[in-house]
């Protein structure tokens, strides 16, 4: 019987990690198939203009963290491609984690899912020629999310106050996650203060929308502006939470939630967490107002990650 040789020996495990994971091994082998220092896949991601440091890609394949920020996710198409391996084949192990809660009850949106709204989002953004750097810090940003009388969301509404922070700035891209099973296709932007709907652009299987407000002025470095939207939903089935994710640390959150007279929970709670993979914490119960039907959190700086109310209905 033939001696495997090194070459297909690697090779071999190469092709059982893609099948079976974890992530970790299959980048480990990936990188040991390919033959190459962790320095030059860090050269080559740069020139994919994707910055990762030396000691990240040594803690991923190593297993000790994982790809979580939306710079990482970037990082790990550009590797399936330096790497030469399928498409997706990393992100699938990625995404592949556990989606439940201890009880058996949905985690809410899973893993997978912010994984691939994050890829869809950057295919997105590319579409509408929008760099990272918007160009503007978030000196508040208050939302407003309506649930209609089928306990759907119908409806998201954003008041942004921001500084440019170079010339000639006059658009801001706002994104848009629908509930799983929405319709992007069927929602619909409505540009309501000092701004103009410009290129709208979706997926539909990750229900991501996003779409251009052009203002009516180029903003200096030092400028600061307001400007108001609404996206009309609606499309998806039961909502059950809202939560709002950056990358980018910036000024004051206030997200509130109104619900129909028809269909109030019956228990409301405050969450966040620290990146896809993380767990999720901060738990706080939060009181209906009878009057107002809404509960509502405020942040005063934020924080990168994610925060946002879930509602149980009972």
């Amino acid at each position: 019987m033939p001696h495997a040789t090194p070459h297909t020996d690697t090779t071999a495990k190469l092709d059982s990690a893609l099948r079976g994971g974890p992530f970790h091994v299959a980048l480990r082998a990936a990188i040991a198939a390919r033959g190459l220092p962790l320095q030059r896949v860090q050269h080559h991601l740069s020139r994919h203009g994707v910055k990762v440091g030396v000691t990240s890609l040594s803690y991923w394949q190593q297993g000790a963290r994982r790809p979580q920020r939306a710079e990482s996710l970037r990082a790990v198409r550009a590797l399936e491609e330096i790497l030469e391996l399928p498409e997706e084949s990393l992100i699938r192990l990625l995404a592949e984690s556990d989606e439940q809660t201890p009880d058996g009850r949905p985690a809410g949106r899973s893993y997978r899912s912010l994984i691939e709204a994050s890829g869809v989002l950057a295919g997105l953004l590319a579409e509408l020629d929008a760099p990272r750097d918007s160009g503007l810090q978030i000196l508040g940003h208050h939302e407003r999310v309506r649930i209609g009388a089928h306990r759907e969301l119908a409806e998201r509404e954003s008041h942004h106050i921001v500084r440019a922070h170079r010339d000639g700035i006059d658009r801001f891209v706002a994104v848009h996650h629908g509930d799983p099973g929405s319709a992007p296709a069927r929602m619909t932007v409505h540009s309501l203060e000092n701004c103009r709907t410009g290129r709208v652009r979706w997926q539909q299987d990750t229900g991501v929308l996003a779409a251009e407000l052009l203002f009516d002025t180029r903003l200096r470095a030092g400028d600061t502006f307001l400007f108001r939207y609404a996206v009309e939903d609606g499309t998806a089935g039961v909502s059950h939470e809202y939560l709002h994710g950056t990358d980018s640390p910036g000024g004051q959150y206030a997200l509130q939630v109104c619900f129909d007279a028809g269909a109030l929970p019956a228990r409301c709670h405050r969450f966040t967490q620290h990146s896809a993979a993380a767990p999720r914490g901060g738990r706080q119960e939060l009181a209906v107002s009878a009057l107002h039907r809404s509960v509502h959190l405020v942040e005063p700086r934020v924080r990168s990650g994610y925060v946002g109310i879930g509602w149980d209905w009972g």
